[in-house]
């Protein structure tokens, strides 16, 4: 089972469109750096532990690592953000983000990326999200004021192919 390293934003984007709960039907497993869990999600969304996230210790090395990139890039992305990209780098998986600052700093460090449109996408390509699902989450997401390329989720929904990888 692929493990995908996410940071905050997504949880957020998710938990505004309602459809967090999704997000742990897909056949992968979400991790985040245990501080970041602490830190930015646990007083708000206690529940993900038991839901199936995992908290992850980011070791020693790549917290040297995230606080390097501060030193070279600035204070944007910010510290525990870092993080969620060292922990990446440290378990060799793609990185869940919709934090613009992280996704380019995460470019540069040759590291996979997803975002929030591609977990909207496999949703709906894994049958979990119906068109209407996934128009009435982006209308959710958008009135709740999260940052999206609005125009990409659009397409994204229309383009999708639905159910595309259920198993019949």
């Amino acid at each position: 089972m692929l493990l995908l390293i996410s940071d905050a934003n997504i949880v957020i984007d998710l938990e505004a469109g309602e459809i967090l709960h999704s997000l742990f039907e897909l056949p992968y497993q979400f991790a985040m750096p245990d501080v970041l869990y602490e830190e930015e999600i646990k007083e708000g969304c206690p529940y993900l532990l038991d839901m199936g996230l995992k908290t992850l210790v980011v070791n020693g090395e790549y917290v040297d690592y995230a606080v390097a990139l501060g030193e070279t890039h600035g204070d944007e992305p910010g510290f525990i953000d870092r993080l969620a990209l060292a922990l990446a780098k440290q378990e060799s998986c793609p990185l869940v983000t919709g934090d613009g600052n992280l996704r380019v700093l995460a470019a540069q460090e040759d590291t996979d990326i997803r975002g929030t449109l591609w977990i909207l996408s496999e949703m709906i390509e894994f049958g979990l999200l119906t068109r209407e699902q996934a128009e009435t989450a982006l209308n959710l997401m958008k009135q709740r004021g999260r940052r999206l390329p609005w125009q990409d989720a659009e397409l994204t929904i229309s383009r999708a192919t639905y159910e595309a990888k259920v198993s019949r």
